[in-house]
């Protein structure tokens, strides 16, 4: 790619420049030459390569040589301050102002590049900078919530803005000089005002916000046996509402393929296991069943319900007297005999008392 060859007066801050830079090549096109000789109100003769360069360097260098590069429609006002009416025309006529971008040419250059180069004049400049501080920052604060640095980030952010108004030069096609009138004056054609209307209001930056901070998430670690949480539970204060421990022949087995028919196969399979080992799922309404004269054997098959969740119908049996060594401790149920040995041994017990 040729390298981007631009005058000295096209730098950011730089004066306008006295002559315009123009670089034709070995031929002319036709349409410029049909163009100069439009503009000119003196014939002038343009039969070389030289005359045409010495018309067009006069022309672009005149005072009155600026060109209209495209119009924006802003607000007059913040946001806050802007005027209600029930006729939008009305409304938009007082709160809105039509800025008209204007710039001249710096460069013209139809040999590497075949571009023309304009740079804004200081009158856009001034405008477009009066508008970015009183009116698109105010907006840009009002919008956003505050914090430490907002005012700060807010002037930064303008400073940028008033170095990228003052760089920016728009550069298109030489053919954008068939829009060139008498005196140097110009208006882009071809749909050209559009692209320089996105370049400039490009440059309006938004007011961003610091980057949220990161916070560190702590999370609690397990609990492990030596932690003083997992060793509350073997503290004597923890351990005084415990269920305490109870014989072998009141637990039921909790397993079908199970079979105990004797205390000591009690004492075998279940002696080691406290009633709080044994999870009591909460027992099933029974339903309202005649009396039987069995209520013995019902209340045995109830009690099994309990533990294998199987809905059996049971039979309501008299209320009885229960030793206070089978008295619930802290809360907890007893357990329940096993099927073989409940009816003769409650037998036994009540012929005692």
């Amino acid at each position: 790619m040729p390298p981007q060859l631009l005058p000295a007066s096209a730098a950011a801050f730089a004066p306008r420049a006295s002559s315009v830079n123009v670089v034709l090549g070995s031929k002319v096109e036709p349409w410029l030459t049909q163009t100069l000789k439009r503009i000119n109100r003196v014939k002038r003769p343009l039969n070389s390569v030289p005359q045409h360069q010495r018309c067009l360097t006069e022309t672009l260098s005149s005072p009155n040589a600026i060109w209209t590069l495209t119009s924006l429609m802003l607000p007059k006002a913040p946001e806050a301050d802007l005027k209600k009416d029930s006729d939008p025309l009305v409304e938009a006529i007082s709160n809105y102002q039509i800025i008209h971008v204007e710039a001249y040419i710096v460069h013209v250059d139809m040999v590497l590049r075949n571009e023309v180069a304009y740079k804004l004049t200081p009158d856009t400049i001034d405008t477009l900078v009066e508008y970015h501080k009183d009116i698109y920052c105010a907006n840009a604060k009002a919008n956003i919530y505050d914090w430490t640095e907002k005012d700060q980030q807010c002037k930064k952010l303008h400073e940028e803005y008033v170095q990228a108004i003052n760089k920016f030069v728009y550069r298109t096609h030489v053919t954008a000089l068939e829009g060139l009138e008498e005196d140097g004056m110009g208006e882009l054609l071809g749909g050209k005002s559009d692209e320089v209307k996105s370049q400039i209001l490009g440059l309006q930056k938004p007011l961003l916000p610091p980057p949220p901070k990161v916070m560190d998430v702590f999370r609690q670690p397990p609990l492990l046996p030596s932690s003083p949480a997992s060793m509350l539970w073997s503290q004597p204060h923890a351990t005084s509402c415990l269920p305490a421990p109870v014989e072998a022949w009141r637990v039921l087995p909790s397993s079908p393929s199970v079979s105990v028919t004797s205390a000591d196969s009690n004492v075998t399979l279940w002696a080691t296991m406290g009633l709080g080992d044994a999870q009591l799922p909460s027992p099933t309404p029974s339903f309202s069943q005649p009396f039987t004269t069995a209520p013995m054997y019902s209340a045995a098959y109830s009690t099994a319900g309990l533990y294998y969740g199987s809905p059996l119908v049971t039979s309501p049996i008299p209320q009885l007297p229960l030793p206070s060594m089978l008295a619930p401790q802290c809360g907890v149920s007893v357990g329940y005999a096993s099927f073989g040995g409940w009816d003769h041994r409650y037998d036994n017990y009540a012929t005692t008392m």
